[in-house]
């Protein structure tokens, strides 16, 4: 019969779940432009993108790729490398980068703005003389399927920016030296931006490929543990959706051997996904990937009370409720009574827009004294609660609260047949006393959710959509913000 009212109960719950079905990932990481440019930046420092460009060979391009158009062009170069001693850039800078959605579907546009500043020595002036260099590196992120390899993200299509190129003169001096910097500065013009592309372009695609590598490893290597089991994720198919970067993920069940209990990929669901807007990144979670969550943290068990020396104003009160239905009965309860508690199976929540909802099915049994081998009645329980989630830091936490007996149904009995509707107060209170309680000290734990401080947020947010839980960094500021350098 409990297999029957599992079917029902979870078939009422689960129908406006199947309802204008749609196909959706288990997991789904979407990683914004925030979280984008703070990493990209970080691997070109690690790269050392800024050392690049002050290494680069300015006199060397100017030979190689002169200004078109300038009389006598061999001997106007001669003329002017012939004035200088050294030419090298002395400082560089990259700027704040922009990552925003491409004109063209799912591609992100990646713009990172260079600052430069060279100097040249001359024997016209003891002073170096000194030339600012601004320029714009543009690319592009987009998903590529490679017959050769796994679909994924790459960064393409890296070159500087037409019409970003800026070339000034600091501080001017005297005519002599003004006029030589412009001939410097008209030679530099044409060679500037390919060499820029040449040199750094290599090293913001490798940049890319290595934190692209320690995205997926960080999604991968980091299980989330629920003590003993584990939740483990994998890279189901890469996308970009608006302004996102985003990895659809499977999810794995393990136990403490590491064997797969339980296994998620795409699924039939009713699922909404949220745009991410000034959210650095989100991770939305599946509802049924939750209940499994769940259910590793409170298995089915039995909880045995004896209810007098525990709860002795519930044992008197239960006492004169079951004084209604059958007298003897009643006086045959013993100081040691004994509550037995049995849930069926493990809760299921139900998620929706800012809410969420508990069903279990409970099994409870009351016995004369603890020396009965036969419960006077046995009464299955179909109850209700509110999930409440909420964050510590990175840890998920969940909490079961206003436990209500939806249904009560008897299923055996001792003492005769009754209708068991007059004890649903007093079985609700015994519920609320012992096994929520029992629930929630196995919740209390938490759920860490590492990937908020791995990608650089000191703490988590969590919030509901239907059928999905979607979990944020509690603010924008993150832990280690890369300065570019």
């Amino acid at each position: 019969m409990a297999s029957l009212w599992t079917f029902t109960l979870l078939c009422g719950l689960l129908t406006d779940t199947l309802v204008q079905a749609t196909l959706s990932p288990p997991v789904l990481l979407n990683l914004g432009p925030e979280v984008i440019k703070e990493k990209l930046t970080q691997e070109l420092q690690d790269h050392g993108a800024t050392a690049i460009l002050q290494q680069l060979p300015l006199l060397r391009a100017m030979k190689e790729k002169p200004a078109s158009g300038i009389p006598l062009l061999g001997s106007l170069v001669d003329t002017v490398l012939s004035k200088i001693i050294w030419l090298k850039v002395t400082s560089a800078n990259i700027l704040q980068m922009q990552v925003q959605a491409s004109a063209a579907n799912q591609e992100l546009m990646v713009n990172i703005p260079l600052d430069m500043v060279a100097g040249f020595n001359t024997p016209l002036v003891k002073t170096i003389v000194k030339l600012q260099m601004q320029t714009e590196i543009q690319a592009v992120i987009r998903v590529e399927t490679s017959k050769e390899g796994p679909t994924r993200h790459i960064l393409s299509n890296c070159s500087t920016s037409p019409g970003s190129l800026r070339l000034t003169l600091l501080y001017k001096l005297s005519i002599l030296v003004n006029i030589l910097a412009d001939k410097v500065i008209e030679l530099l013009a044409p060679a500037l931006p390919q060499l820029v592309k040449n040199e750094l372009c290599p090293v913001i695609e490798l940049a890319f490929n290595d934190m692209y590598a320690d995205l997926l490893k960080m999604v991968k290597a980091v299980p989330i543990s629920l003590s003993p089991d584990r939740l483990e994720f994998d890279l189901l198919s890469p996308a970009i959706k608006d302004n996102a970067i985003q990895f659809n993920l499977v999810a794995k069940l393990l136990d403490s051997k590491g064997t797969v209990n339980k296994y998620f990929n795409n699924s039939v669901a009713s699922l909404t996904i949220p745009t991410l807007g000034s959210t650095p990144f989100s991770l939305i979670v599946r509802q049924d990937v939750v209940n499994a969550v769940v259910a590793a943290l409170v298995p089915p068990e039995e909880i045995i009370i004896l209810l007098d020396y525990v709860l002795p104003e519930l044992a008197r009160e239960l006492k004169a409720r079951i004084r209604v239905i059958n007298e003897k009965a009643a006086d045959q309860l013993g100081p040691t009574q004994i509550v037995k508690i049995r849930t069926q199976e493990t809760p299921k929540l139900l998620l929706s827009q800012d809410s969420a909802t508990v069903a279990q099915l409970i099994v409870l049994e009351v016995f004369a004294t603890n020396e009965a081998l036969h419960p006077f009645f046995t009464l299955g329980i179909e109850a209700s609660s509110e999930a409440q989630f909420y964050t510590k830091g990175d840890l998920l936490m969940l909490n079961f609260n206003n436990l209500r007996c939806n249904r009560i149904q008897l299923m055996n009995w001792a003492i005769g047949w009754f209708k068991p509707e007059p004890l649903t107060n007093i079985i609700t209170e015994i519920l609320l006393s012992t096994l929520l309680p029992n629930q929630n000290g196995k919740l209390r734990p938490g759920v860490p959710v590492s990937i908020v401080k791995d990608l650089g947020f000191e703490a988590a947010s969590c919030s509901l959509i239907k059928n999905a839980l979607v979990v944020t960094p509690a603010s924008s500021q993150m832990l280690d913000s890369p300065l570019s350098q």
